[in-house]
Parts: structure tokens; C-alpha cells; sequence
């Protein structure tokens, strides 16, 4: 064999043949990395699922025991405290005296009406007597019509001023009785406001007064769970002092107004006869079934609440893709930090609760819990 040909024969093949075979391992390398590529991460946003209003839960409110009905005690008239016959825890019977003012002056003064009254009298009978003459001469014509017309009228004059002088003792009289503070029922005295040889006013509180007998429970209830009460609704009652046992009570008002202050709403709850001798001022502890507004609804945070244009809605991460859905929902009613839901929303569904306003339609996102479980938003 020549030199050319062995040349020919340990030369590579054509090139066309080459390039085909690089060009076709390059095309399934690179396939393969698209393939092993990792997808993209959401981004991450705090998102909770939503709770539904369970019918029937028992809410727990801290109370505290008081008597139906409590109330100042006071002397109807102004004067100087003289005597205390009643302290404070003491139970008085109706009718017991509990105070006594310095009556000197109420003495004094029903002497002066008990004076005038006898004066009256007296006038009074010369006048009736005078009449009697007067008429029986005019019956015979010794007298004018005129002065028995005199007569007449002096007579009507003292019957009159009898009447009055009548009624200014029986004023005095109660002014006297007024010296002295009657107990207006069974009760406890649970507070002194007045001490011996101080001067009060008339209607100035001397003692706080308990009546014995029905004995209510007061609870604070904030404006979110004011509408799930009403009068009539049964409760269960137990006391941090006497453990193991409980009471059966009802609500029985609802303050129509919220605290100034702290914002919530009294509840007065009537124990059953079972708590009618509770001592007053134990701290009490009240699990209240409440009721839903309606077996489908939801609360979720305030801070999750977005709005399309004019409507309330809420951004929902879809379980399928982790991508938000912009979804309007129908509010029942509003709190300070919570939004009752009525449609739009099932129980179970996550919802952005933070951040509402960074997000956008369609973005896949990675639901996250609050970093401290303190902060979450339910």
C-alpha cells in the first residue's frame, strides 16, 4: 500500500457526520438541566386558615358576685351625725335603725307646729261659734247680710289655717322620723361613708347597702361578642374559693352602653337559687354558651381585610398552586380587631393576614405562621 493511501484510510470521516453527533449530545445535556433545575421559591407572606364561629362554644369571662339590688343608704334630711348603731359587714333586719342625727333642732320645730296647730284651733272654734250666733240673727233679720257674709268668711279664714297648721306638724313629725336611718330591708351594710359628729347633707351617702337574698354576677363583655348574648341565655358560674363546684344562672340584662373607658359591655347574670347566698365580692368565673350568628360564619383579623373597590375582600392562598386569589366576602359585623365573616370564606381556608397591601393577584406565595405565636392575629 502507497503512502496516500494509508493517509486515506486513518483519516477521521466526513464532518457533516461529526457535527450531527456533537450538536445531538449538547441538545439532551441541556434538556436534562432544564429538567433538574429547581422551580422558583414563592414568596413568603403570614398566612393563617380561617376559623369558623363555632355554635355553642363556651366563652369564659371573669365576673364578680353582687347582690340584685345595692344602693347608698341616707338620711332624707340634712344634720349632725349623733349615733351609729350599724358597721360595716353587720345584717340588718327591715325596719332597724342604723343612724341617728342630732334632733334638738326637729324637736324644737315640731313644738313651734304642734303650737300653731292648737292656736289654729282655737281660732277656729271662736269662728264656728261667731257663725252659729251670726246666722241664727240673721235667720230673724237683727243682722246685714254683710256681716254675716264677714262672719262666713273669717270662718272659712280659720278652717283653713287649722288645715295648715295641721299639715305643718305632720311636716315636723317627719322630720323628726327622718332623724333616724331605718334599714328598708334585709340586707348588709357593706361600706361606711359617715362617722360620728360629722355634718351631712340630705341625700349624702352614709352606708353602702346590700340587699339579702338574689344575687347577680357581672361580667365585662367586649363589643366582638355583644350580639352572640341575649336575656334568657344560660351560664355556669364557679368560684376560684369553692373548687369543684358550679352554679347555674341566666343573663339577665345588657348594658345598652359601653364603658367609657374600657370599651366593654355589663352583663348581669341572675344565679338560680342554688348561689342566692353567695357573699358578696367573690371573684367568679362565667362560661357562657355563645351562640353563632350563623353556622357558616368565619372570623378572620382585622389587618387581613383588603378591599376590591367598594367591596371587603380578602387575599386567598389557592391550595393548588400556592397563588393568591383576590376574593370578595360579605362582613356581618366589625370589631376593634377582628371581622366576622358571613359568606365568601370557608373554614380551613388560608388567608394573608399581614401585609395585604404588597400583594398582588396571581403571585405564588409561600404561607408562613407568625414569627411569635403571641402576634398571631386570631
Amino acid at each position: 500500500m502507497s503512502h496516500r493511501d494509508r493517509h486515506a484510510a486513518s483519516a477521521p470521516g466526513p464532518r457533516p457526520a461529526r457535527l450531527t453527533a456533537v450538536a445531538a449530545a449538547l441538545i439532551a445535556l441541556s434538556a436534562c438541566g432544564r429538567q433538574s433545575a429547581p422551580s422558583e421559591p414563592g414568596r413568603a407572606v403570614i398566612a393563617l386558615p380561617v376559623q369558623s364561629v363555632a355554635a355553642g362554644a363556651a366563652a369564659q369571662f371573669p365576673g364578680e358576685v353582687h347582690a340584685r339590688y345595692e344602693m347608698p343608704l341616707a338620711f332624707r334630711v340634712a344634720g349632725q351625725v349623733a349615733a351609729r348603731y350599724a358597721r360595716l359587714g353587720d345584717r340588718v333586719k327591715q325596719g332597724q335603725a342604723l343612724a341617728k342625727l342630732d334632733d334638738n333642732d326637729a324637736l324644737k320645730t315640731q313644738a313651734s307646729a304642734q303650737a300653731a296647730l292648737d292656736a289654729a284651733q282655737h281660732r277656729l272654734t271662736f269662728a264656728t261659734q261667731q257663725r252659729d250666733r251670726d246666722q241664727a240673727q240673721s235667720a230673724q233679720n237683727l243682722i246685714s247680710q254683710l256681716q254675716l257674709d264677714q262672719t262666713l268668711d273669717a270662718y272659712a279664714a280659720a278652717l283653713a289655717a287649722r288645715d295648715q297648721a295641721g299639715q305643718q306638724l305632720a311636716l315636723a313629725r317627719n322630720q323628726l322620723r327622718y332623724n333616724t336611718l331605718l334599714a328598708d330591708h334585709d340586707g348588709t351594710i357593706t361600706s361606711e361613708q359617715a362617722e360620728v359628729g360629722q355634718v351631712v347633707a340630705a341625700g349624702q351617702a352614709v352606708f353602702g347597702f346590700a340587699w339579702s337574698g338574689e344575687r347577680d354576677v357581672f361580667i365585662a363583655v367586649p363589643e366582638s361578642q355583644l350580639s352572640t348574648l341575649a336575656v334568657g341565655q344560660a351560664a355556669s358560674v364557679s368560684l376560684l374559693a369553692l373548687p369543684g363546684k358550679s352554679y347555674a344562672a341566666h343573663v339577665r340584662e345588657i348594658s345598652p352602653a359601653a364603658d367609657a373607658q374600657a370599651r366593654t359591655y355589663r352583663v348581669k347574670l341572675a344565679l338560680d337559687a342554688d348561689g342566692q347566698q353567695l357573699p358578696l365580692g367573690m371573684t367568679a368565673q362565667v362560661a357562657l354558651a355563645v351562640q353563632a350568628d350563623a353556622g357558616s360564619d368565619v372570623r378572620i383579623a382585622a389587618t387581613a381585610l383588603f378591599h376590591d373597590k367598594e367591596q371587603p375582600a380578602v387575599w386567598v392562598v389557592r391550595p393548588t398552586d400556592s397563588t393568591l386569589e383576590l376574593r370578595r366576602i360579605t362582613v356581618r359585623r366589625y370589631g376593634e380587631r377582628e371581622v366576622l365573616v358571613s359568606a365568601g370564606l370557608t373554614a380551613g381556608e388560608r388567608v394573608v393576614m399581614q401585609g395585604v397591601h404588597a400583594v398582588a393577584a396571581g403571585e405564588k406565595v409561600e404561607p408562613i405562621a407568625p414569627p411569635h405565636p403571641e402576634d398571631a392575629p386570631l
